[in-house]
Order: structure tokens, then C-alpha cells, then sequence
């Protein structure tokens, strides 16, 4: 009876994926929402399951992909469908947001790097590479347009300062594939976990963001990435460069959201509006000196764990 239950319950589920994934790949507009909830069927799944269970649903999701979809559905199934295994199993232990977060972030991150070397050495496709060139085309166009209007040295400066931007971009895709998991795992969990509680599976709840604290080894790492830079000073395009200034934007981009944290901790302190708080972190990507500051009060707070002073008193 349990095995019949089982089995009813991981074909509902996979039919389920089945018309997400039909939506995600073949209605465009309307694919972008729902592709973001085809994790949902497997965190369901894992959540209840064991592991040879597991192993049978996601072989049975991508053999299901390949007769609904074709073969590019493949790498869609095994992102989202590991990402969901993955959370739903951890979920099932009981373990708490953060490591939730994390986990799936991690998964997710290394089916995009895997996505993507293997576009470009089975396909010889590399997506990123032809876009940044078709935008620098776009740029060249636009340079020889302004010359034929007398602005030579105007569109010689423009042209080079757009080339140092997409050269740059090109150095950061490491960077960009971190962020782009941790931002898409964190919409996929807000979106999802609403659904599969209301299926009866128990989740902790976030912790608020006021009370995010990052370990303090992250500051350690941050000077140290900056020392190396000091003294190696790598020149541009080697491993190093690329090692150097990745890992600089990811530490700097964690920095600052201790800040974050960090200014909504003091003003609930405080006793002032959470209004306050969203203004001013709206205001800070408007304004970048903003986020220099809010990354100094991130250093401070970890360095000298500020909170601690703040709840003392």
C-alpha cells in the first residue's frame, strides 16, 4: 500500500514537471515565472522520500524531459531537478534556512558551470564570449556614427571606455555565476516553499534579516585578497588577475550585505521605521559612495561585532 501511494505520488509529481516544463520551454513570456517553480516537484518529492527513491524520480524527470522537450531540456532538468533534490532532502533531515540556502546555491552553481563548458566544448558555443562581441559590433557602429558627425575624439573615449566595461564583464563571469545562483536559488526557495508547506512539509522559518551575521573569517579573506593584490599586482588577462579581482567582488558584495543587515539591526534598535532602513538601501545602489560606506560599516560590525555592543546597552 505505502509502494502504490508512493508511486501515484511521484507520477502526479512528475506530470506536474512535465507541464512546467512544456510552459518554460515552448510559451516564452510566461516560461521566465514558471521555470522558477520546476524545482517544486522534486523538493516535494525529496522532502518524503529516501534516496534510492530520489535517484529513481530525477532518472524518470530527465527521461520525461527528453520525450517532452528534446535534448536542450536536459541541462534545465538537471539544474533545477538536482537544486530540488538537494533542498527537499535537507528539508527532510531538518536542517535549518541558511544551510538550505547554501546548499542549493552551490548545486546550482556547478550545473551552470558544467551548462556552460559543455556548450562550448560539445557544441563549440560559447554564449557569453558571442554576446559581449555582438555588443561590441554595436559599439563600433555607434563610434563610426559619432565620427561622421565630427566627434572623433569623443567617440574614441566612449569606445574605450565601453571596451574596458565589456573587458571587465568578460574577467567577472565567475563573479556573475556565484551571484546569478545565490539571486535565483533565493527567488526559487521564496516562491517554492509556500507551495509545499501547504503539502504538509515542515520548513523553518528565515531568520529576519536584521539578524544575518556572516562569519568573520569573511573579513580575513577580504584583507587577504587585498594584500595579494597589493603585492602580486597580476597583470591583466592571467589566472591570477581573474583569481584576484573575482574573489574581491564576491567578498565585497557579502561585505555589504553585512552592512545591510547591520543598518537594519541599528535602527530596529533604535526604535526607527523599517521605512528608513528600505529607503536608504534603495537610495545606495542609486548612489554608489553609499555602498563604499555601507561596506565599511560591514567590516566594522565584523571586526568589532558591533551588535554585541548595541544589545548590551
Amino acid at each position: 500500500m505505502k509502494n502504490v501511494r508512493k508511486l501515484t505520488e511521484g507520477a502526479i509529481l512528475l506530470a506536474s514537471f512535465s507541464v512546467l516544463l512544456l510552459l518554460t520551454i515552448y510559451v516564452p513570456l510566461l516560461g521566465m515565472i514558471v521555470n522558477l517553480f520546476l524545482a517544486v516537484p522534486f523538493m516535494l518529492f525529496a522532502a518524503k522520500n529516501d534516496g534510492k527513491s530520489i535517484f529513481v524520480f530525477i532518472i524518470a524527470s530527465l527521461l520525461l524531459s527528453f520525450i517532452v522537450g528534446s535534448v536542450m531540456s536536459l541541462p534545465l532538468t538537471l539544474a533545477y531537478g538536482t537544486t530540488g533534490v538537494v533542498i527537499g532532502y535537507l528539508i527532510q533531515k531538518q536542517k535549518n534556512m541558511g544551510v538550505l540556502f547554501i546548499a542549493g546555491s552551490l548545486v546550482f552553481l556547478v550545473n551552470l558551470v558544467i551548462i556552460y563548458v559543455s556548450s562550448i566544448v560539445l557544441f563549440k558555443i560559447d554564449m557569453i564570449t558571442e554576446m559581449l562581441d555582438v555588443m561590441r559590433e554595436s559599439l563600433n557602429i555607434s563610434a563610426d556614427i559619432l565620427k561622421n558627425f565630427g566627434n572623433e575624439e569623443e567617440s574614441k573615449r566612449v569606445l574605450e571606455m565601453f571596451n574596458n566595461g565589456l573587458n571587465l564583464v568578460k574577467t567577472l563571469i565567475p563573479t556573475l555565476f556565484v551571484l546569478s545562483s545565490f539571486f535565483i536559488v533565493f527567488i526559487m526557495q521564496l516562491v517554492s516553499f509556500p507551495i509545499i508547506k501547504r503539502f504538509g512539509v515542515k520548513i523553518e522559518k528565515w531568520k529576519s534579516f536584521k539578524d544575518i551575521t556572516l562569519p568573520k573569517s569573511i573579513m580575513y579573506y577580504f584583507l587577504l585578497t587585498l594584500i595579494l593584490s597589493m603585492f602580486m599586482n597580476p597583470e591583466e588577462g592571467t589566472f591570477w588577475y581573474m583569481a584576484i579581482i573575482n574573489m574581491t567582488y564576491i567578498l565585497q558584495f557579502l561585505i555589504v550585505i553585512q552592512g545591510f543587515t547591520f543598518i537594519f539591526f541599528f535602527f530596529e534598535q533604535k526604535g526607527i521605521s523599517k521605512a528608513i532602513s528600505i529607503t536608504i538601501a534603495i537610495a545606495a545602489f542609486l548612489i554608489p559612495i553609499f555602498l563604499y560606506i555601507i561596506g565599511i560599516l560591514g567590516i566594522i560590525d565584523l571586526g568589532f561585532d558591533l551588535r554585541k555592543g548595541l544589545t548590551k546597552k
